[in-house]
């Protein structure tokens, strides 16, 4: 319930947290990925739809991305690297925009509104869609991670539409690359609804401390601290 809380109040839905927290209590790796992108499904459902009603889901501004994302992310699901071949780069690349996060949330209210309105351009729309697309297939992510960073840090849009931007993204990014797990795996951990309801309360809350608790520089701090987050997470698993 904590890692939804924390990672639904940026517009994130906290895959790489639960894999996490599932393989600190043991379970086998390969129910790992499967079971944290259903629960994305299900936080990102109800971020989706809280963003969206309260206006800070521009879907000209989504489409660009997961056009991309989709079709990457499902076929990048069905690779199996070592995680050493990933985790050391994206870990750090992740460390880095936590910092650089961090060090802007003071300016966030004149950034956003400097960035307000503004369209993501289609062409490097789509290049960072395919490249966020197969980095979700191959960690388990919904990969939101990597793409509110690159919103903010780009000038594309304000903190909380970037927030409704990256849950709309993740849903359907984890939607299509459970959909490759599923096709090349073909099952569903049968724990799995032993966590639904725990991460179903946490994004109620999650959301609400987005949407309504938070100032626009405190929802950059908890951006950051996810990031820290996800960027430990990686590190330590080399």
């Amino acid at each position: 319930m904590l890692v939804a809380t924390l990672y639904s109040s940026v517009g994130h839905a906290g895959a790489s947290g639960y894999i996490a927290v599932m393989a600190l209590m043991g379970l086998a790796p390969e129910t790992l990925r499967p079971t944290a992108l259903t629960l994305n499904l299900l936080v990102g459902g109800i971020g989706l739809v809280r963003f969206w009603r309260d206006g800070h889901v521009r879907w000209r501004n989504v489409l660009p991305f997961v056009v991309a994302s989709a079709p990457a992310a499902f076929f990048a699901a069905q690779i199996k690297l070592p995680r050493e071949s990933y985790s050391m780069l994206l870990g750090l690349v992740l460390l880095v925009a936590a910092i650089g996060v961090f060090r802007h949330a003071g300016q966030a209210e004149v950034e956003d509104a400097a960035s307000a309105g503004r369209r993501v351009p289609w062409i490097p729309g789509l290049l960072a869609g395919a490249a966020i697309g197969i980095l979700s297939g191959l960690t388990g992510t919904g990969g939101a991670i990597f793409l509110t960073p690159l919103l903010l840090f780009a000038h594309w849009m304000p903190t909380r539409e970037a927030a409704g931007t990256s849950v709309a993204f993740v849903w359907i990014n984890s939607l299509t690359a459970l959909a490759g797990l599923l096709h090349a795996t073909g099952e569903l951990p049968a724990a799995l609804p032993l966590w639904l309801g725990a991460v179903a309360v946490g994004a109620l809350v999650g959301t609400q401390l987005g949407l309504r608790w938070l100032p626009t520089r405190g929802l950059r701090r908890m951006l950051g601290v996810v990031l820290v987050i996800a960027a430990g997470k990686l590190l330590l698993a080399v």
